[in-house]
């Protein structure tokens, strides 16, 4: 495992300090490994928009298409 050095305020220290029996490295583990996946999620929903729009077809409705299966299907 990688070792990371990480700068705090002097009074947040003395605050962490003064709390007993928390790991801070899995505290920090855990801030870094949400962060990564916050980061990770707002990078797919930029691809996923990105995709939309180079692959729109001009004229296209998705209620257009719909109704015109379920017409489709009521005439059979």
């Amino acid at each position: 495992m990688a070792n990371v050095t990480v700068s705090v305020p002097e009074d947040l220290k003395k605050k962490m300090e003064n709390a007993a029996g928390v790991n801070w490295s899995e505290v920090a583990r855990q801030a870094f490994e949400e962060a990564v996946r916050r980061r990770e999620m707002l990078e797919a929903a930029q691809d996923i928009k990105r995709l939309r729009e180079e692959t729109k077809t001009p004229g296209w409705s998705g209620v257009r298409e719909i109704r015109k299966w379920r017409d489709a299907d009521r005439k059979q």
